[in-house]
């Protein structure tokens, strides 16, 4: 199947159908990366949002866009799936927070007029794009001159299609086998959060996986006319690993995340290399 093949009505679909159990499994807390290392480390990353006009793109049922926007931000929350918006507006109604939840993808945000935010995040959401490069030129175009894009995603040199942790516990020692790096073929992917309070309860989500290379995140970034800032490639703190000792292979082995921060500039260059003003 081809990425033009796999609509993003079937994403769609996909988190439709995930939505309610997403939205249960989250809000109790059963997330633990989200929890005890992806989210710490991310809010880090974004750094202070006090007074920001910012855009959550793919934000789900809201979990996320609900702290930011109690860090200060002025926020606006999209997602593909009518269902997470449906969740995320109730949580809304039950505790006001000044969040605006609209139904759009990330490559169509035109209910935006050009330049209307100081801040797009994206948390966990680009990669499960059919149409990244959409999405970026989209991003581009709502970003003021000199805002950003902040986005995570799973880390595309490690978790490709063939990872896997290879145990040889007479020696003692754990490595990550990576394998299909450059396969580019849509998959869903079956998984469930078992590092959790209650991993015999937590139920399987399908989640639609568009593998790219690191080379195809930056570039097409640069394409879009970004200027990449910084690249953090988070790990788990000894603490956390002290609490968690499955974060450990993510301290000493490998990364699973990977954050980036991207600048619109606040000038263009033409071809010719000669800078002017937006």
């Amino acid at each position: 199947m081809k990425r033009s093949e796999f609509s993003e009505g079937e994403v769609a679909r996909c988190w439709d159908q995930n939505a309610d159990l997403w939205a249960d499994h989250v809000r109790k807390g059963w997330d633990y990366y989200r929890e005890y290392f992806n989210n710490p480390a991310f809010f880090e990353f974004v750094g202070a949002v006090t007074g920001k006009t910012a855009l959550d793109a793919g934000c789900g049922e809201g979990y996320n866009t609900r702290l930011l926007a109690r860090s200060g931000a002025r926020m606006t929350g999209v997602d593909i799936s009518q269902k997470m918006i449906d969740l995320a507006r109730q949580e809304e109604q039950r505790e006001p927070l000044g969040i605006r939840y609209e139904v759009a993808s990330f490559t169509d945000l035109s209910l935006f007029e050009d330049e209307c935010f100081d801040l797009v995040v994206s948390f966990m959401a680009l990669m499960d794009g059919p149409d990244f490069g959409g999405a970026a030129r989209e991003v581009f175009r709502v970003l003021r001159p000199g805002g950003e894009l902040i986005f995570s995603i799973t880390h595309p040199c490690f978790m490709t299609k063939g990872y896997g942790w290879v145990e040889d516990e007479a020696a003692g020692t754990t490595k990550l086998m990576v394998s299909d790096y450059f396969g580019d073929q849509p998959y869903v992917e079956r998984w469930r959060f078992t590092e959790g309070p209650a991993p015999k309860e937590a139920r399987p989500f399908a989640v639609p996986v568009f593998p790219r290379t690191l080379s195809e995140y930056v570039n097409t970034l640069i394409r879009a006319g970004f200027v990449l800032e910084e690249i953090g490639e988070p790990r788990p703190s000894e603490e956390a690993c002290k609490r968690h000792a499955w974060l450990r292979r993510w301290r000493d082995h490998a990364t699973l995340f990977l954050y980036v921060r991207a600048v619109k500039p606040a000038a263009s260059v033409t071809s010719e290399g000669q800078a002017y003003g937006l």
